[in-house]
């Protein structure tokens, strides 16, 4: 009994079925209907009529073109300022020392005081050298002597040739005795090497020092040195020779000419010395002072624009936009001559380029533009900052 009233559910649940199927009207199969269904809409596309198409290309030239505002700017010749950061220090310096030890017994300079060269700066006592000085210059006097009465006995023929070789060659010797205790002298004075500023004097008269020991500081200031470090960037445009001007921190300027450049970059920061030479006769300048050094490098032709104008290219360079003759919109990388409190001065770009100052970011390369010249107070700033920025 159970197994007959489960075939009688099943029949029933399969005309169901049956009849739901036969009542949504899909009588051929599920795959030949999936694979028509796509040609028929095809086929009803191709019913349409032309003129029911989209145009793209047609909506896109109906579109306004976009507005940008345009300026030609002056062009002037600009010499680019090569700006080094730096300081002042001494033509030379020298730590004066003593050769010898002994008793400081003269010691006639101070801090501060010009010397010439050759001017005794210190000397140590010695009695006994001096006397060995005045000794040797009395032999040397007796040994002359001898060797002109041993000439005129040899002219009468009353000395044999041997004993006046011996006089000479006495006299030789005491001639070498006075040298040698004139050095032993020489040794217990410091002079100064070239003409300067004893800067520092670190002994005391009646001290005592040891060979070797420091006793003065000796600066030569005339002329004073502005050193720096150029890039590698910007060591092609300066050479030995060019002016240049130096602001130290003071604010006080002054003019020096390049007198070195190095050959050798520094390994850490692949920059190269600059050193500037600048009069300094008063001695007025410093060593030690910080200086900005100002070289100009060669004059080149180019114009002054508002840093608002440079813009990034489509590969990632800086450049500026502007609009060609067919009103499109072209891009020149710029090369910066220098940047000023008034702008930047550029150069690379075009003689009859028409410069994009609004809206060159809403724009590419390429795009159809409709240019505006920029208003007169636009073009006047401008012309006032490129007449102001001029080298």
């Amino acid at each position: 009994m159970p197994k007959i009233r489960f075939h009688k559910l099943a029949a029933i649940v399969v005309l169901i079925g049956f009849a739901a199927w036969m009542g949504t009207g899909e009588f051929s199969s599920v795959g030949s209907a999936a694979a028509d269904k796509p040609k028929a809409e095809d086929a009803s596309k191709a019913a349409q009529p032309e003129a029911a198409k989209p145009k793209a290309a047609e909506a896109e030239a109906k579109a306004p073109l976009r507005t940008v505002a345009v300026v030609t700017p002056p062009r002037k010749t600009y010499a680019r300022a090569i700006r080094i950061s730096g300081l002042t220090e001494a033509d030379k310096r020298a730590v004066l020392a003593t050769r010898v030890a002994g008793v400081i017994d003269k010691l006639p300079v101070k801090q501060g005081q010009r010397v010439k060269t050759g001017d005794l700066v210190l000397m140590l006592a010695a009695e006994e050298k001096i006397s060995n000085v005045d000794n040797a210059k009395q032999l040397l006097v007796q040994r002359q002597a001898e060797l002109e009465a041993a000439l005129r006995l040899m002219k009468t023929g009353n000395l044999p040739a041997l004993q006046l070789d011996t006089a000479r060659s006495n006299l030789t010797s005491a001639q070498s005795q006075l040298e040698t205790a004139q050095a032993e002298l020489d040794r217990n004075e410091v002079k100064a090497p070239f003409d300067g500023v004893i800067d520092r004097v670190p002994v005391e008269l009646g001290s005592s020092v040891m060979q070797g020991g420091e006793v003065a500081t000796i600066l030569k200031l005339d002329p004073v040195i502005a050193r720096g470090e150029v890039s590698e960037r910007d060591l092609r445009y300066i050479k030995i020779g060019d002016e240049a001007n130096v602001r130290l921190v003071n604010d006080q300027k002054v003019t020096g000419t390049v007198r070195y450049i190095s050959r050798d970059a520094s390994s850490q920061t692949r920059t190269f010395r600059v050193e500037v030479a600048i009069p300094n006769a008063d001695g007025a300048i410093p060593a030690g002072m910080t200086a900005e050094i100002t070289l100009s490098a060669q004059p080149t032709d180019a114009v002054m624009l508002p840093r608002s104008v440079v813009t990034l290219g489509d590969k990632g360079d800086l450049g500026i936009r502007a609009v060609g003759k067919d009103n499109k919109v072209a891009f020149y990388p710029i090369d910066l001559v220098d940047d000023t409190p008034n702008g930047l001065v550029l150069g690379g770009i075009p003689q009859d380029a028409r410069i994009i100052v609004a809206g060159q970011e809403l724009v590419k390369e390429g795009d159809a533009v409709k240019p505006v010249e920029a208003d007169q107070a636009t073009i006047n700033k401008l012309i006032g900052e490129a007449t102001s920025g001029t080298q």
